[in-house]
């Protein structure tokens, strides 16, 4: 059974709901659940911070049990439902268009924007802000999928990568929700943005809090690879955004992530890999390294992709983005600690604004 408990809201900025004698943090999907209010009775549901989840470490409200009762629902029109089948099903306008299947058709003689796969949500600001720095007035929109949060809502780097014009749409697939445009398939919002949305280039990837079992397969980066594929099936030119880093205490994902090598060991037809140049400003080196350097990153990378997948060594300003005031920690670690994980989607986002101009 869900792990369901009655609260009242103890305070709304920060959300705070009292569960007996503790006030816990918490988070409200408004869109979905309605505005909350001090003093209101809520249900939350609290098995992400019971378990002590770094990524989901608050309570989620449930329903508002004083005010969120009367909810309107969509209206006249609605079919298509997302979280279909559970108690949180709401129905949606979907961003698919119809046309003719197949490869991607040239827009008005504009070439087939390229599509960017991150392992990650944390690397949707480096490669947003890298590729908007290569080719300024670049109209990027992002695609969230499944693998980790599944609220488009829940993204704060999103919601400021739109104001601060770097992202011009952003839309959730599948059973992600909540975006400004509304996808039922991964094939179909992919070829929405291409056709209907008209974007340069497309940045697709988990939200936040990627899914994780410390196993091959069952982790939230899969989802690049069913990205890809997608993008791929498509016609799209199509990039892999690797996971890479200096200092990640798990072993499995220090230099190349074996989240990314499984995924580039498994796709069924050739991708471009970018990575960044060898000499990396604040390179952590003995042990706070890790033991990492480049050249051992670039071998594991030729290694896996061999004559399947495309290297394309990138330049990266690791000074230029740390000014930019975007996110600049990952997990704890900031980038002075880890410029390996930045680094990387620095050099994808310049990848991705070259392949838009091709």
């Amino acid at each position: 059974m869900l792990k369901l408990r009655r609260g009242v809201v103890s305070s709304t900025d920060p959300l705070m709901v009292r569960i007996g004698e503790e006030d816990r943090p918490a988070w409200a999907d408004a869109a979905l659940v309605g505005e909350m209010a001090a003093g209101d009775e809520v249900v939350v549901n609290t098995e992400a911070a019971d378990l002590g989840l770094g990524s989901g470490g608050f309570d989620i409200v449930h329903v508002n049990l004083t005010r969120g009762l009367n909810g309107p629902g969509p209206g006249e029109g609605g079919h298509v439902m997302k979280l279909n089948y559970t108690s949180l099903q709401h129905s949606v306008d979907p961003v698919e268009v119809d046309g003719e299947a197949g490869e991607m058709r040239e827009r008005d003689g504009l070439p087939a924007p390229p599509v960017l796969v991150l392992p990650l949500h944390g690397h949707l600001p480096p490669s947003v802000w890298a590729a908007s720095r290569a080719r300024p007035g670049i109209r990027i929109g992002y695609v969230q999928s499944a693998g980790g949060s599944l609220p488009g809502a829940l993204s704060r780097d999103v919601v400021e990568l739109r104001d601060r014009g770097l992202l011009a749409g952003d839309m959730t697939a599948g059973s992600a929700y909540g975006g400004e445009h509304e996808g039922v398939t991964m094939l179909g919002a992919l070829d929405a943005a291409a056709r209907r949305l008209r974007w340069d280039a497309i940045v697709c990837g988990p939200g936040p809090g990627i899914l994780g079992s410390a196993t091959l397969y069952g982790h939230g980066g899969i989802t690049a690879l069913e990205n890809a594929h997608v993008a791929l099936a498509l016609g799209l030119p199509t990039l892999i955004s690797p996971r890479l880093s200096a200092s990640d205490p798990r072993e499995r994902h220090r230099g190349l992530s074996h989240h990314t090598e499984t995924v580039l060991d498994l796709l069924l037809a050739s991708v471009r890999v970018a990575v960044p140049e060898i000499e990396l400003a604040g390179w952590p080196t003995g042990e706070e390294g890790g033991g990492v350097d480049m050249p051992s990153v670039l071998d594991a990378l030729h290694r896996v992709c061999d004559d399947a997948h495309d290297v394309q060594v990138e330049p990266v300003d690791l000074e230029g983005y740390r000014a930019s005031g975007l996110p600049s920690e990952t997990m704890g670690r900031s980038l002075d600690q880890d410029p390996l994980f930045f680094a990387a989607p620095l050099a994808a986002g310049r990848a991705l604004a070259l392949a838009s101009r091709a």
